[in-house]
């Protein structure tokens, strides 16, 4: 649930399994092609295009935050000392 504006997301398998495997290292790209394609039976291009409009959606309400670099394990936030 979004803490912005109450929206509630029901995570579908297919984003059940996104939402579990990003640990903020991953690249999305990665995710999709070693969890999501591995997973169930999707076409990778298909899959990847879903993916970023999942993600988009979830960081759009503050639910997730997409980066260019993956965070640090010193540092949740990403932030550089």
């Amino acid at each position: 649930m979004s803490a912005a504006d109450s929206t509630l997301f029901s995570l579908n398998p297919v984003a059940t399994c996104i939402w579990q495997a990003a640990d903020g290292r991953t690249p999305l790209s990665a995710i999709v092609e070693r969890r999501v394609c591995a997973e169930f039976q999707i076409d990778p291009q298909a899959a990847y295009q879903d993916a970023v409009d999942f993600v988009e959606a979830l960081a759009q309400h503050g639910i997730l935050e997409v980066r260019d670099e993956p965070m640090t394990e010193a540092d949740p936030a990403g932030n550089v000392p």
